[in-house]
């Protein structure tokens, strides 16, 4: 015997309720208990669909649905650093190599003028301000979107969730380190400039990958990852 569609829409709320968010992960679990229950079903025909149901959420043990989950963000998480990387490779090569060597000979200029750390500063902090009033916009259709209970997949989730934390990290804690420290970068030796002019570029161009490059290739990007994210 086949679960009916209303059925299925149950499981759905169901998996809703025992706060698994994320439509992707949702279809995961809704593929599982379906079947669990009707393998249950050729057993036993008489048992109804809550109690086939119950039975099939017990076996997930008393942590419920945490554990799939958990495994399911750290599988997630890992298609997600791939993709960064595989972006922020493509400025390491031609054409985008030339930009990514200017970016690096500006900062190894800037780093030698006196009083470099405030213009770095002052670059830190229009750059936060710049980029926290762009969250704001994004964080708003977010919520619309979120009102409107449309179906929301944990990559399209991690690919807001990641550039808001790599603003939060990079700018605000170092123009922090810059302030606090007082470093003179003009006293220091070529090889230390040279350093930290290669992370500030790498920086750089990681904070672009994530707040500007994969936000515009999302759509590309989810249905490379999700086959039915067209059809939804």
């Amino acid at each position: 015997m086949k679960l009916a569609q209303n059925q299925i829409q149950q499981l759905y709320t169901f998996t809703r309720q025992h706060y698994v968010e994320y439509y992707d992960l949702q279809t995961e679990l809704v593929d599982h208990l379906s079947n669990g229950i009707e393998e249950q079903w050729q057993e036993n025909a008489t048992l109804s669909f809550k109690e086939a149901l119950q039975k099939e959420f017990k076996k997930f043990g008393v942590f419920g649905f945490m554990n799939v989950i958990e495994q399911h963000q750290k599988s997630m998480n890992k298609r997600y650093w791939k993709i960064l990387v595989r972006f922020v490779k493509e400025w390491f090569k031609l054409p985008k190599l030339i930009i990514t060597l200017m970016i690096f000979i500006l900062f190894f200029l800037l780093l030698q003028i006196k009083n470099a750390s405030y213009m770095l500063m002052g670059g830190f902090l229009l750059i936060a301000v710049f980029d926290l009033y762009k969250q704001h916009k994004k964080r708003r259709i977010n919520k619309q979107k979120k009102d409107k209970k449309e179906k929301v997949f944990l990559l399209e989730a991690m690919i807001g969730g990641t550039r808001n934390g790599f603003s939060a990290i990079t700018w605000i804690n170092l123009y922090n380190l810059v302030h606090l420290t007082k470093i003179d970068f003009s006293n220091l030796h070529i090889y230390w400039l040279f350093l930290i002019a290669a992370i500030a570029t790498l920086l750089c161009i990681a904070f672009y990958v994530t707040a500007y490059v994969i936000p515009q290739k999302a759509e590309e990007l989810l249905t490379e990852t999700y086959p039915e994210y067209k059809l939804v």
